[in-house]
């Protein structure tokens, strides 16, 4: 179900779930590497209580904005309603991004306030190299094929479970860490521990982002037409199999019960 919101309370949607996400990563962060030495336990119960943490916040928020939390998925948005499909205009885009970026820093003070830390000092963490921006651009492309994909195929619903899934995945498989998320990075900046970034990073990170985002966009489109389109071609497909069927049965009308739950998108 689809909760028809304002815009202002959207962004706020926006704002708190970004900052929830921020909590769980760098909170998870900071608590795995406080109990562990060894990094690869820190990574692996960082990256599940992220994943986790991300598929709650989608599932919550999803109803009210979307559930975008990242840029470079309202940028997504933006552009299918430029291509005349469903999304977001202009001014909304840069409402939703402002606000997650907002979100994403309010979260990493308040997980650093959480543990006891001093709030707002930046991170130390210096993430440099060509091959860590390659990472990035693959784990970006990556969340936007996986977003896009279950879009034009009408199964919109199974977005939390695919997302959270996929950043587990690229967590580990990503030279990077998949960050995949402009906000989250700026956000990330302001905790200097186990997730966090330099500044002096940034500019790379969110360059690989946007690249990231834009072939992930292009890829989803070469691959499944425009939004909506496969979904389109899918559901009329089905209902026109089922409503022979039902002829055959005797002509018994098809109820919206009947129909597959990736049917009814939100």
């Amino acid at each position: 179900m689809t909760i028809r919101a304002s815009l202002p309370r959207r962004a706020v949607a926006e704002l708190v779930g970004t900052a929830a996400l921020l909590v769980v990563v760098i909170g998870s962060g900071i608590q795995a590497a406080g109990l562990s030495r060894d990094t690869g336990v820190a990574l692996l119960a960082n990256s599940l209580a992220s994943a986790i943490g991300l598929g709650l916040i989608i599932t919550l928020c999803g109803p009210l904005s979307g559930a975008h939390l990242n840029p470079v998925v309202t940028l997504a948005a933006w552009w299918a309603r430029r291509r005349g499909s469903e999304g977001l205009a202009g001014r909304e885009a840069l409402v939703y991004a402002a606000a997650q970026t907002v979100g994403a820093v309010a979260g990493a003070v308040l997980a650093e306030v959480m543990f006891g830390r001093a709030p707002g000092a930046l991170s130390t963490q210096v993430r440099g190299g060509g091959h860590l921006l390659v990472g990035e651009v693959v784990a970006t492309a990556g969340l936007v094929l996986v977003i896009q994909g279950l879009e034009r195929i009408g199964r919109r619903r199974l977005v939390p479970v695919a997302v959270a899934s996929y950043l587990v995945c690229a967590i580990w498989f990503t030279s990077s860490g998949s960050f995949a998320n402009p906000a989250g990075t700026v956000g990330r900046a302001f905790s200097d521990s186990f997730a966090g970034i330099a500044p002096q990073s940034l500019p790379g990170f969110v360059v690989a982002q946007l690249v990231g985002g834009a072939a992930g966009l292009a890829l989803a489109g070469f691959l499944y037409g425009g939004t909506g389109r496969v979904a389109r071609r899918g559901a009329a497909a089905g209902r026109g199999e089922r409503g022979a069927g039902r002829q055959a049965e005797g002509g018994t009308r098809e109820t919206p019960a009947a129909r597959p739950a990736y049917e009814a998108v939100s």
